[in-house]
């Protein structure tokens, strides 16, 4: 428990560089935003005091009471992939959260049957999210441009006005360049770097409050009533109602939070906010108000921002903690973003991206050098392009409250389909949060004009992107279904399968769970050989977050025993990482060893129906899971072995080859025994795999069918084959030894 505790408070401090940052870079430029023109800072202070308790109460319900304490809850246990099977519902990811599901209410069940049977819903559903994460990528671009300029406007104050116009633009990219180039170190490494800074940053905004509070108005806490909010809403109106664009900055990074579950608990994320991050933004945010309340006429023509509550001996010093806490801030979002396009990707809603793990202890830290790149450029652009905090304010404010209007509708699902609860609570949880976030969504989207619609085209593009890849990769995997050889076709060729059949193993990548692929007929029909052993793969990504080891692979037998072909299915989940290619064959093959010698002692060598079209497959884990089934060696020379004489294991060894290229040994218990047929089927098995191993890669070319619609010619012959070709290849492709790699082509009419 100790070490379990040292665990949770290390992730909780690391969390604060890369969760926190962007929340608690707010207090740059929230003030600033919010009375950039639609409302005056007049003597009565109704307006300050007004906004103060806006913030105050939007801190409090939406990332407090909302994220914290709710959203974090919701697992991710949604079967949405095209090729899922009844047995990956059976994995401990699943039963560990779903164990007691049962429909408890009707509706509940009704709920569910309903979007099960309308497309329409399915639809309409995905495409509801997908603009949700579209805007968190887009909040990727326009949160760093955001903080880091907001940090570097403090120059106004410290250098000549007519200086420091030429001065904020240059100095705010270099910085952001810098950032961005930072990446490829990864969470782990950056976060250690950026907790500090975020710590020392909090402790001062704290501190700066606090003495402004204690030193200009005492009684500022009273602003925190809802009565202000009235008040303000009252005297304000219109211009009130529009400022609410700005107020709401002060949450922008709550997100985050969700997005960044992949890189730290929910125990070590819902510390950091309680114990110090939330706390040290209200006191922020009320010693600002206190100053204001006291200044109403500022000099040096500058607005209402952070840098004037500062005193003036401390500025220069906070000056440089601000603009690295801004680094930090843009590091949040910007990991939530990686996060977000890499599960997108796994479950087939994103172009394939090169993701590299830059942590060998946590799963989730993970670094996406094409993404990154492209963050870069358009977040210059937007630098360059706006020049100005109040627009690009705008248009981060729109993207952060879409991407909370999106969770909470989805949230709602979450609690009647997933947690079993009442409607009632889904009910009062839209309306309660939905109610606040609309609001805030409507003055945002009155700027669509002055900056607000840069997140809505950011998106837009995005979304075209995920909807084309979404839509070419299911109908390739439709025609691949409906395409596939029967069984019975298999069979009518007889054991040699009417082909040669050459020594090694044939492994051929599908998509398929079930079936013969169209891609094998298509290969053996043109050319009549074949390896002794084949082994129809298909890896595919369940959507859970880990699969254990002892549950990765589902072996299967295709026809009789006699024809040794097998079909294994590698299940990952989306934050696993791949291994390489020498472990995983020899993980591939220890596995189908084991499901062999398993299969002799279970149903005595029979397959019951060979015709049956979907096999039985039978859970087996990888060699390290399995200590007490078959282990299997690889040596690169001849080894002499002794006899077993009294050792409770003996061994398969091969015959006698002179200077094999690699010599297998599968060492098998003692007990139980297994039969004659079985040792036959592993004395090949071994054979095979001394022989070598052949990939065998479809490489399909996806095209619309004749007499199909513009717009589907459109999306298919262009936008996917685009995406296809400037995409990465899958992961197992890249893996896989050149030498021993054949590809088949096959056209995909579609």
């Amino acid at each position: 428990m100790k070490e379990s505790w040292r665990t949770v408070l290390t992730l909780a401090y690391q969390s604060l560089g890369v969760v926190y940052g962007d929340l608690s870079t707010s207090p740059l430029y929230v003030y600033k935003s919010t009375f950039a023109e639609d409302i005056e800072h007049s003597e009565t202070n109704e307006e300050i005091f007004g906004a103060l308790s806006f913030i105050f109460w939007t801190l409090t319900l939406v990332p407090l009471l909302k994220y914290v304490f709710i959203v974090l809850r919701a697992d991710d246990n949604v079967n949405s992939l095209p090729n899922g099977q009844l047995a990956d519902e059976e994995l401990s990811e699943y039963k560990k959260d779903v164990s007691s599901l049962g429909p408890k209410s009707s509706f509940g069940s009704k709920l569910k049957s309903t979007l099960e049977s309308y497309r329409v819903l399915q639809r309409f559903l995905l495409v509801l999210t997908l603009i949700g994460t579209c805007m968190v990528i887009g909040d990727g671009v326009l949160t760093p441009a955001l903080s880091v300029f907001s940090a570097v406007s403090g120059l106004e104050l410290s250098t000549a006005k007519e200086h420091h116009k030429y001065v904020e633009v240059p100095v705010a990219c270099i910085i952001l360049i810098g950032l961005f180039a930072l990446q490829h170190y990864g969470t782990h490494r950056v976060g250690f770097l950026f907790a500090p800074v975020v710590l020392i940053w909090l402790l001062c905004i704290s501190a700066i409050g606090l003495y402004n509070i204690f030193h200009w108005n005492p009684h500022v806490y009273q602003a925190l009533s809802p009565c202000y909010m009235y008040t303000f809403v009252k005297k304000t109106q219109k211009g009130g109602w529009m400022s609410l664009g700005g107020i709401l900055l002060c949450i922008t990074g709550s997100e985050a939070m969700f997005a960044d579950l992949g890189h730290f608990s929910q125990l070590s994320i819902k510390i950091a906010f309680t114990s110090l991050v939330y706390p040290s933004l209200i006191l922020a945010y009320m010693g600002q108000a206190a100053y204001l309340s006291q200044h109403h006429v500022l000099d040096n023509d500058y607005r209402i921002g952070f840098y004037v509550s500062v005193p003036e001996k401390l500025r220069w010093p906070v000056l440089v903690i601000a603009i690295l806490a801004a680094v930090v801030g843009s590091q949040a979002i910007i990991t939530g973003t990686f996060s977000i396009i890499k599960q997108c990707s796994a479950l087939g809603c994103f172009p394939r991206v090169k993701i590299v793990h830059t942590s060998s202890k946590i799963h989730g830290q993970i670094y996406i050098p094409e993404i990154n790149w492209i963050l870069m450029i358009l977040c210059l652009a937007v630098t360059i392009g706006f020049r100005d905090t109040k627009r690009m304010g705008n248009a981060s404010g729109l993207a952060v409250i879409t991407v909370m209007l999106v969770t909470t509708c989805l949230m709602s699902l979450v609690i009647v389909l997933c947690w079993q609860k009442s409607v009632f609570f889904a009910v009062c949880f839209v309306f309660f949060f939905g109610t606040i976030e609309a609001l805030y969504f409507s003055a945002s989207l009155i700027k669509f004009l002055e900056g607000a619609w840069v997140p809505i085209a950011l998106a837009f593009i995005f979304l075209i992107v995920m909807c084309v890849w979404h839509y070419g990769t299911l109908k390739k995997y439709e025609f691949d279904l409906q395409n596939k050889v029967s069984i019975n076709w298999l069979l009518s060729l007889g054991p040699s399968l009417g082909i040669v059949r050459v020594r090694g193993i044939g492994l051929i990548h599908t998509e398929l769970v079930s079936g013969i692929p169209a891609i094998f007929s298509h290969f053996v029909t043109n050319l009549p050989a074949f390896h002794q052993v084949l082994v129809f793969l298909c890896i595919k990504s369940v959507p859970v977050p880990h699969v254990r080891p002892e549950e990765r692979f589902l072996v299967g037998h295709i026809g009789p025993r006699q024809y040794r072909i097998y079909r294994c299915i590698v299940r990952y989940g989306y934050r696993d990482v791949h291994k390489d290619d020498m472990e995983f064959e020899k993980d591939l093959v220890c596995s189908i060893a084991e499901f062999i010698r398993s299969g002799s002692v279970g149903i005595n060598g029979a397959n019951e129906d060979p015709y049956k079209d979907d096999d039985k497959m039978t859970v087996v884990g990888t060699c390290s899971s399995h200590t007490e089934g078959i282990q299997m060696s690889e040596d690169d020379v001849i080894v002499n072995i002794d006899s077993p004489g009294t050792s409770e294991l003996r061994e398969i060894q091969s015959p006698t080859v002179i200077k094999p290229k690699k010599r297998v040994r599968f060492v098998v218990p003692e007990s139980p025994k297994i039969d004659r047929e079985a040792m036959k089927e592993l004395q090949e098995l071994m054979e095979a795999r001394e022989a070598g191993i052949a990939y065998i890669l479809g490489h399909s070319y996806v095209k619309a069918k004749q007499g199909s619609s513009a717009l589907k010619k459109l999306v298919i012959n262009y936008g996917y084959e685009f995406l296809r070709r400037n995409t990465r290849v899958p992961s197992y492709a890249l893996s896989v030894p050149h030498a021993s790699t054949l590809e088949v082509g096959m056209i995909y009419h579609v």
